[in-house]
């Protein structure tokens, strides 16, 4: 019988290290609420208890500052990118580690009690980071659907199905699965959206109701996608 190499079991803890470490880096990064943060700064009041209480992007906009909203979507946008590129200077071959903590972070922050966004701007960076061409494909939906349908529930869910779709056009089966985890969490957080568009209540950008389900006030027409 031959004897276990002596400081084996150490050397496989050590592997574990940087992943763990990508882990809790990526987690920590995406679940900073910058939409919290901003507008209690700004003096514009609890985010949670305006409108639809999401922390994203769409609703800042409803506490009427044009400028915290597109602030936090680009944030929320750049922890996604900058878990990613972190992770992978610091912890070599940990990017999609960090990348599904950011993301898991921003819709389930624990400083927030796991009341977070619903991930489409988060999860724009985070693709633009492992693969910027899925994420230009990503935007253009995005951004597509937001200026032609109007609705920002509809721009945002197929922009995240999107992301499976060009990481399989693009032969980068590597992320195709995360992606696809990725874009089945943001239909899920959806999922009262998804509700209303099949009753026909899901109003456009610049109607009457609000687009999150919240008190009824009027979204600008110009109102910023995310979550």
């Amino acid at each position: 019988m031959v004897a276990p190499r002596r400081g084996a079991g150490l050397h496989t803890e050590v592997l574990w290290i940087a992943p763990t470490c990508a882990l809790l880096l990526g987690y920590l990064l995406g679940s900073i609420p910058f939409g919290v943060l901003l507008t209690r700064f700004a003096g514009a009041g609890d985010l949670r208890t305006i409108g639809s209480g999401n922390i994203g992007a769409t609703n800042v906009l409803r506490t009427g500052r044009k400028g915290l909203a597109a602030a936090t979507l680009l944030l929320d946008l750049l922890k996604g990118a900058a878990a990613v590129w972190l992770a992978d200077w610091l912890f070599p071959g940990d990017g999609m580690v960090a990348a599904a903590a950011a993301f898991v972070g921003h819709c389930y922050p624990i400083w927030l009690r796991f009341k977070g966004g619903k991930g489409v701007a988060t999860m724009m960076g985070i693709v633009l980071a492992l693969h910027w061409p899925m994420g230009l494909v990503y935007a253009a939906v995005w951004l597509g659907l937001l200026a032609t349908v109007r609705i920002s529930s509809v721009a945002g869910m197929a922009a995240a199905v999107s992301a499976p779709v060009g990481g399989a056009l693009f032969g980068r089966f590597d992320l195709v699965m995360l992606v696809l985890a990725l874009a089945a969490i943001v239909l899920w957080k959806h999922r009262e959206n998804i509700e209303r568009l099949a009753n026909g209540t899901e109003p456009r950008i610049g109607g009457s109701r609000d687009t999150e389900g919240g008190t009824g006030d009027d979204v600008d027409a110009n109102a910023l996608p995310g979550g």
